[in-house]
């Protein structure tokens, strides 16, 4: 009698399978970095800048130190300060609204689309004021934000748009990629990301040289020339290291994309085969976009998410939970005033949601004993669907 194959494990994320795939391509460049002695920004610097560039579609991109510092140095670029407001998400990684706290601006936040996670376009116009200078969509998962109404809304205001495509690299909206959906866009070189690096790193890419140029500067102490400082700016470099190993890992960038829409459509299929259509609320990915599934987001009764979490990693299955906290709920954003109850969809995601495993190297055996466990748990306790009503 055959015995089914249950994997001794199945991590969330397992970037120790990417590297072996790649080891042979990036020692070499880290070491050639080593030998250089050359660690902060350089050729290895200025070389990434331009393939992000013609990957995205931009006419300009500039590394820095992180995602956060990515969101932030346009926002200090257009002089963004006390008694200004920018309109966001709540349900999105902290960094978000962060940065617009640090400059001294005040975060509004608007409710999310029940079934993307994404803003909601149909919310912004409301929470606009005479005080607004930005809206920062953020691309959450994997995939764009409804960008079309977002810049009509921003266009009709004067207000800047600020992708926050951090977990997006490679996603599209209407045939273009993300980093060329908005005055600017912000990217995160994170290890988790779908182009991670060894470490913290971030890249903004714009269609605008003068913006370009001055979070340039910015991002050097207000730096230019050498020790001519125009402005306060930041230590925001992006070291050698972290750019040789993302232009090695750039070049496969489209292959893991597409393994990870393979992982994802496999998903699918799986909990079709199950019967769990109506127990589970899965990813869609909208017509005339183009997912990169930074993360699978499913969506379950809020009772028995934290039971089923427990049930996989018993069976050493990782899953995250991408926010259990929304943004207006933080304690550091008391001062805003707002409560629960104010963004009900953000809310019911922060308690339904679980993100299973994905990267590329997934296999397929892997899969079929996520799914399979999640069935057991499902059947076992025989939830009906809770979410036909909540999309209306």
């Amino acid at each position: 009698m055959a015995v089914a194959y249950e994997p001794m494990g199945v991590p969330a994320l397992n970037l120790r399978a990417q590297y072996r795939t790649i080891r042979d391509e990036i020692e070499p460049v880290v070491r050639e970095v080593l030998e250089s002695q050359g660690f902060v920004m350089g050729p290895e610097v200025g070389s990434l800048e331009a393939e992000i560039a013609e990957y995205c579609g931009a006419s300009h991109a500039i590394g820095c130190a992180s995602g956060t510092d990515a969101l932030l140095l346009p926002l200090m670029a257009i002089d963004l300060g006390a008694g200004d407001e920018v309109i966001t998400s709540p349900y999105t990684f902290f960094a978000t609204g962060g940065s617009i706290w640090r400059t001294g601006a005040k975060p509004v936040f608007v409710d999310i689309e029940p079934d993307t996670y994404n803003i909601d376009p149909a919310k912004i116009e409301a929470a606009i004021t005479p005080a607004t200078r930005a809206i920062i969509p953020v691309h959450l998962y994997g995939q764009t934000a409804d960008m079309a109404p977002i810049r009509e809304i921003a266009e009709r205001h004067g207000l800047m748009v600020l992708e926050d495509a951090a977990q997006a690299i490679g996603a599209a909206y209407q045939g273009a990629r993300a980093g060329t959906l908005g005055t600017a866009s912000a990217f995160s070189f994170y290890p988790s990301k779908n182009l991670g690096g060894f470490g913290d790193g971030g890249m903004v890419t714009t269609d605008d040289p003068v913006l370009a140029r001055r979070i340039a500067r910015i991002r050097v102490h207000g730096m230019e020339p050498k020790y001519h400082h125009h402005e306060v700016g930041l230590n925001s470099r992006l070291d050698a290291l972290q750019a040789a190993v993302l232009r090695v890992k750039l070049r496969h960038l489209d292959d893991w994309t597409a393994a990870r829409r393979d992982v994802a459509d496999r998903y699918r299929d799986l909990f079709a085969s199950h019967g769990l259509d109506e127990m589970v609320q899965l990813p869609i990915e909208r017509p005339g976009n183009f997912h990169v599934y930074n993360q699978f987001v499913v969506r379950v009764p809020g009772t028995i998410r934290d039971e089923l979490r427990q049930h996989m990693m018993d069976r050493k299955i990782g899953t995250e939970i991408y926010y259990p906290i929304p943004l207006h709920l933080q304690p550091c954003f008391a001062s805003l005033g707002y409560k629960y109850g104010d963004f009900p969809q953000s809310e019911s995601a922060a308690r339904e949601t679980v993100a299973l495993p994905i990267y590329p190297e997934l296999s397929e055996a892997e899969q079929r004993f996520v799914v399979g466990s999640m069935n057991q748990f499902l059947h076992d306790r025989a939830y009906p669907s809770l979410f036909t009503d909540r999309a209306a």
